[in-house]
């Protein structure tokens, strides 16, 4: 009941200063899976992506006094775009680390909101852990990019539209990185007695959580590279969005780098979409187990927009 009540205090608190992004039913994969299809496209939300709710909420929950000391995140992209859209839409003042490996898309969306940008590390866990201590030492106000109640409670307002939108659904395919989006849809569906099945979408390469989930405690564990980088990277030890995810996901889905590509390929070809990465492992996971949906209903969750020319062209070929 916990994430429910912060699901639906964000649904209040951030409604007037987000967009309801479209559900959009798909032909070409609802006769593929013998099945309906539907398109939850966060990928249009402003700022590029679903993260706007979650730092939206966090950020205006704060206080004036809290604001004023300034606030710091960290995140591979998207996280930040969005706490800079926030920051800039209200003046505020804040800084973002950035792991050295974060993608020039979202690196250059990210200026645009003319927030201070800092790199540190190879991975967002590092990144994050730098700029915890950061924070602490200036007396700032960290702002998680999933590891926050406030946060989880923003992501899951998606599952609140979904509700409006779609009188019935039999499964929802999340794409998880740390987390924060399946713990808030997933607490949100899984606090009414008839809410779908909340299927976790990750690549091979960085399925931590999958393997986390697995071994029964947060794995500190390498990832190779992906196109899912809005996903990858380590989970911050003792985040509360294991518990949840282990308490509220019914299933994982693990999808290749050719999987992923396909999928991302399918979404520009049959809808006209631009996609990220990340965004393209609900599609890619649907089509994968497609045949265990045969006859329901199925939502994909499009996650975010951010995706390089260069990684475009790569992809389309």
């Amino acid at each position: 009941m916990t994430v429910r009540k912060e699901v639906e205090e964000a649904e209040k608190r951030i409604r007037s200063h987000i967009r309801e992004t479209p559900v959009e039913h798909s032909p070409y994969l609802s006769k593929l899976g013998n099945c309906e299809v539907f398109l939850k496209l966060e990928n249009t939300q402003f700022s590029g992506s679903f993260k706007l709710r979650g730092a939206m909420n966090k950020l205006l929950s704060l206080s004036r006094e809290e604001i004023a000391q300034g606030v710091v995140t960290a995140s591979s992209g998207n996280h930040g775009a969005a706490f800079a859209y926030v920051l800039k839409k209200f003046h505020w003042k804040g800084c973002v680390y950035l792991p050295e490996t974060a993608s020039k898309a979202k690196v250059e969306t990210l200026r645009l909101y003319d927030t201070e940008v800092r790199f540190y590390g190879d991975d967002c866990v590092k990144s994050e852990m730098f700029a915890k201590a950061e924070a602490e030492k200036t007396g700032q106000v960290f702002i998680s990019p999933y590891n926050d109640l406030k946060i989880i409670g923003g992501q899951g307002t998606v599952a609140v539209e979904l509700a409006r939108q779609l009188h019935s659904m039999d499964a929802v395919l999340v794409p998880v990185g740390g987390g924060g989006l399946a713990s808030g849809m997933g607490g949100y569906f899984k606090s009414f007695d008839s809410g779908p099945k909340i299927i976790g979408c990750q690549p091979q390469n960085s399925d931590v959580m999958f393997r986390s989930i697995k071994a029964g405690r947060i794995l500190d564990m390498p990832s190779k590279p992906t196109l899912s980088d809005g996903t990858a990277g380590g989970i911050e030890k003792g985040a509360i969005t294991f518990d949840i995810c282990r308490e509220v996901v019914d299933d994982f889905i693990l999808v290749s780098e050719d999987e992923i590509k396909d999928a991302i390929r399918l979404i520009v070809e049959k809808h006209g979409l631009l996609i990220e990465g990340s965004a393209a492992l609900s599609v890619a996971s649907f089509i994968k187990e497609r045949k265990r949906f045969k006859n329901q209903c199925v939502v994909l969750i499009l996650s975010g927009a951010k995706i390089s020319v260069d990684q475009l062209k790569k992809v389309l070929g």
